[in-house]
């Protein structure tokens, strides 16, 4: 398994574009804890949050960062912080977010579990508890990119960018 650790060396050494599929409901993230209770609460919006540092010192490089977030309503607690506090900042500093709604749109033949793929040749899956933490990383024999290409294209084709999403619901998710 690839540690927290490694997993950032990854990040430090593609040198065009990184995606996300990202599917859990909730995940378990220390850093967030605090921000994560003080939303449930009804607390104010983090001012540090409206930028994200890490993901501006990928997109300042000229590199790209994709995500597709997954997901089906209801959504959980952790989906409504996610969009509501999370994902703004990212989008703000160049990460390019999409929403796939499997109510909306439903994709078959999606893998259930995240994963990363780097340059286009270097896949991680990522493993989590049941509860959502993270476990660690296993990166995918080489002869399964070109599936990964796939699912990535899939999910692509099938999601809306984040601000068209996020300006349709944000009043049902608040």
């Amino acid at each position: 398994m690839i540690s927290e650790e490694e997993l950032a060396e990854y990040f430090a050494s593609f040198t065009s574009s990184a995606f996300r599929l990202e599917t859990l409901d909730t995940y378990r993230v220390a850093e967030e804890a605090e921000y994560f209770d003080r939303f449930l609460s009804g607390g104010d919006f983090p001012e540090e949050w409206r930028h994200n540092p890490w993901v501006r010192s990928i997109t300042s490089t000229g590199r790209r960062l994709r995500r597709v977030r997954v997901l089906t309503p209801p959504l959980s607690d952790y989906l409504r912080f996610q969009l509501s506090w999370g994902y703004p900042g990212n989008v703000r500093d160049g990460e390019e977010i999409s929403i796939l709604n499997l109510s909306d749109h439903p994709v078959p033949d999606l893998p259930d579990h995240d994963f990363w793929l780097f340059d286009e040749k270097t896949v991680l899956r990522m493993h989590y508890t049941g509860t959502g933490e993270f476990l660690g990383a296993e990166r995918i024999d080489e002869d399964l990119t070109a599936e990964y290409l796939g699912y990535r294209d899939k999910a692509l084709a099938a999601a809306v960018p984040y601000t068209d999403y996020w300006d349709r619901v944000h009043h049902d998710v608040e």
